[in-house]
């Protein structure tokens, strides 16, 4: 079915069927399949709503597909822009279960803390760098939740809010200089490893979109306004890894931040 009659907002029946199959693991039907990016959009805000009651409220943003190697398995040339709920935030340490969605996968992120509202007069990572408060080390595990054969593009990851399920946070850096957490950012490395010590991924800062605050810049691009307290993940530091790939979890470390901070999970 195409045409303009497909391409709107999802219908209340698709995302009840979407949130009955997101909460149980079940692999699921794309969502704006047919659509544009503003009916992407539209059904984000609206799925958003009904998953906040499973969830909890929205309580950031999140800049998806931010690197090449993200980009490229997904056939897009720029990010796709998602939510954060308050409900997926665990903390540094935390176990999950090895199937928590789906299609689970796991990437090394990491989270911008917004200092002030001021942040969206910015047009530069460097104008912005003064108003995030912190950053914290982050290993976000989304759910890609969509069943065999299913359409998978940056308009079907938008609608599904760029497959949040949960995230596991690092403690805060507080920013404190400015200028040195922007040199910090830029030239950090970050190494994604499993339980056993194994490298998966190690690339510098510049990796997220040349900056990792650039994704709050994006993000602004975009019409959405940010708010102090809200939390921003910067996007995926190289790929998307399967849990397998772990060997019964994952830990990150930002090489270059203050005290070359680190995150891990357990997979269970």
């Amino acid at each position: 079915m195409g045409g303009t009659v497909a391409a709107e907002c999802a219908t209340d029946a698709q995302i009840e069927a979407y949130v009955a199959d997101y909460t149980s693991k079940t692999p699921t039907k794309a969502l704006a399949a047919d659509g544009s990016m503003e009916d992407a959009l539209c059904t984000q805000a609206k799925l958003a709503d009904a998953l906040s009651a499973h969830m909890g409220p929205v309580i950031g943003y999140k800049a998806g597909l931010t690197s090449k190697p993200a980009q490229e398995r997904f056939g897009v040339t720029e990010p796709v822009q998602g939510v954060l709920f308050r409900d997926m935030m665990l903390q540094d340490g935390a176990e999950v279960p090895m199937n928590w969605g789906a299609r689970p996968v796991f990437e090394a992120d990491l989270l911008l803390v917004v200092g002030s509202g001021a942040i969206n007069n910015a047009t530069t990572a460097e104008e912005a760098m003064p108003y995030i408060s912190a950053v914290r080390p982050f290993i976000e595990l989304p759910d890609l939740t969509f069943a065999k054969g299913e359409p998978f593009t940056g308009v079907t990851l938008t609608a599904i809010g760029v497959a949040p399920k949960l995230g596991v946070m690092g403690a805060e850096i507080p920013v404190g200089d400015p200028g040195a957490m922007y040199t910090a950012l830029g030239t950090m490395t970050v190494t994604l490893s499993a339980a056993d010590g194994e490298v998966l991924a190690q690339v510098p800062g510049e990796a997220v979109m040349g900056h990792p605050v650039n994704s709050a810049i994006w993000l602004m691009s975009k019409g959405i306004t940010l708010k102090p307290g809200d939390l921003v993940s910067v996007g995926s530091f190289g790929p998307l890894v399967p849990p397998a790939k772990g060997k019964g979890g994952a830990s990150v470390q930002y090489s270059g931040l203050p005290g070359d901070p680190t995150v891990s999970v357990t997979f269970k």
